[in-house]
């Protein structure tokens, strides 16, 4: 028992090493689980995704498990660092790490290319052409764009000229739409889509954001088109951008929403009906845009949000009362030709979208930003 109890001890010193301090697959700190097979430290969340692996992954606590003393010299001999050196020796720059709050197929399919099929050690680098090669077919489940049903559309998708395609049925010769990689933007979003697979993809239509929303049944097929998408929007960034490294490019590749969901809000008098909308707002592009339901094609309209030095800011509208609202926790969004009244459900949404609009509004501006707030000044 004491030999036991002293290897629990020693496995806890090990974990708070640099780099085993770290889940090996999604970066979450104090991670207490372990594969011993792989001799890799992982957290709660990353440990369930390797029991579906038994073929090359066994899982065991730090804290509930017995530790023979055979299984914690390979765990000193091996840990996340040596693991990471191997088993991602060859992870392309483009290919989207999963992160603790990333859903889980991601996870699951990031966990099984690593250590599954060793998709990047070097020795099974076929495997990398689904999402490599300068054009990626799939047949995907894609919801319509004016009613609830899903149905089946072929996309393809081209690195020669940076577009991405669909067509109503597999023998068609004109796609439906042909979409440049220039404002494309693709992200997960199961909970919203209500599967597990679910992806959205967005993009410019004329001066609007479009929203394609599609899935796969298999995850491998799907977080594959994901990437694909992300080596193509690298590869256009790159062309774009030629004097920036990968380092500056990656961030712009593709990016989460900084913060979704309903709210109301009311027309330019203040004296209109308040309306419940979704609401979608994004750091990187610096824009609010409104819809009429989570699912909608096609936004409704937008708001550009500059600086503090640019007369733009946001506060707690204190008013319990405001005319025509069925919610009573307000925001008030100032910008230099108009100001935005929504009222929240909850306080703590409330504080939530306080949080997000001041991120934005606290981050400068790039040479973009500026050209587009100098178009909507013009009424372009």
């Amino acid at each position: 028992m004491a030999n036991l109890e002293r290897n629990n001890r020693f496995l806890f010193d090990l974990m708070q090493q640099p780099g085993n301090n770290l889940c090996a697959d999604c970066g979450v700190s104090e991670p207490d689980w372990t594969s011993y097979t792989l001799g890799i430290f992982v957290c709660l969340n990353c440990s369930g995704i390797h029991r579906n692996l038994p073929a090359v992954s066994k899982v065991k606590s730090i804290y509930l498990d017995r530790w023979e003393d055979s299984l914690v010299e390979f765990m000193q001999e091996k840990g996340n660092s040596t693991a990471k050196a191997f088993y991602e020796k060859c992870v392309p720059a483009f290919f989207y790490r999963p992160q603790q709050t990333d859903c889980t197929v991601l996870k699951d399919q990031w966990i099984r290319a690593k250590y599954e099929r060793r998709e990047f050690t070097g020795e099974n680098n076929d495997l990398q052409q689904a999402y490599c090669s300068g054009l990626f077919e799939s047949t995907l489940w894609k919801k319509g764009k004016d009613h609830k049903q899903f149905f089946k559309r072929t996309f393809l998708l081209s690195r020669k000229d940076f577009t991405l395609r669909y067509f109503i049925k597999e023998d068609s010769k004109a796609p439906k739409a042909v979409i440049s990689m220039k404002d494309l933007n693709a992200s997960f979003q199961p909970e919203k889509i209500r599967h597990a697979h679910g992806l959205q993809i967005s993009y410019l239509q004329g001066e609007r954001v479009r929203n394609l929303f599609v899935y796969h049944e298999n995850g491998q097929i799907i977080v594959s088109f994901f990437n694909a998408i992300r080596a193509t929007r690298l590869s256009y960034l790159q062309k774009k951008h030629p004097t920036l490294g990968e380092h500056d490019l990656i961030p712009q590749i593709t990016r989460h929403c900084l913060k979704e969901g309903y709210m109301e809000k009311t027309g330019p008098t203040q004296r209109e009906p308040f309306k419940k909308r979704w609401f979608t707002l994004c750091s990187v592009n610096r824009k609010l845009l409104y819809f009429k339901t989570p699912l909608d094609a096609t936004e409704l309209g937008a708001v550009f949000i500059g600086t503090e030095s640019h007369s733009y800011s946001v506060s707690e509208n204190g008013s319990r009362s405001t005319r025509g609202s069925r919610w009573h926790h307000g925001i008030t969004l100032q910008t230099p030709s108009r100001q935005f009244v929504f009222m929240c459900e909850l306080e703590q949404e409330q504080r939530e979208w306080l949080e997000a609009f001041r991120k934005v509004i606290s981050q400068p501006m790039t040479s973009e930003d500026y050209a587009y707030e100098a178009n909507l000044k013009r009424g372009k």
